[in-house]
């Protein structure tokens, strides 16, 4: 697992421990039950705080991409029905606030189909 933490990149450190490990999992630089330091490891090999890392894991288990097994560490985990349901989730909050906006289906297809090309690099 590679971080690079940017000081003068304007977004937090935790936001950016928290982005670089849900893209590497995402990605499967980080596999499924990859094993993940600890925060006090991570936190001293970046030069952050413990807490700062602490944040960025408790952001990354909310959202469903690291799950901690007590004492037996913090793990990549796996993207199945968790990420389904949230994505299901935003997806509804998506339609629903469209809808509130006045848009026809096709116009709210098209920007949630611009979103997601933006989003994946296409």
């Amino acid at each position: 697992m590679t971080l690079r933490i940017h000081i003068d990149d304007g977004a937090a450190p935790y936001e950016q421990v928290r982005a670089q490990i849900s893209e590497q999992a995402r990605s499967g630089a980080l596999p499924v039950g990859y094993r993940l330091p600890t925060v006090r490891a991570l936190a001293e090999s970046l030069g952050l705080a413990a807490n700062t890392v602490a944040k960025a894991y408790r952001a990354l288990e909310t959202d469903g991409v690291i799950e901690t097994r007590g004492r037996n560490g913090t793990f990549v985990a796996a993207a199945g029905p968790a990420a389904t349901r949230e994505a299901a989730a935003a997806a509804q909050a998506y339609a629903e606030r469209v809808r509130r906006l006045g848009l026809d289906e096709d116009t709210a297809l098209a920007a949630a189909r611009d979103a997601l090309r933006a989003a994946y690099g296409r």
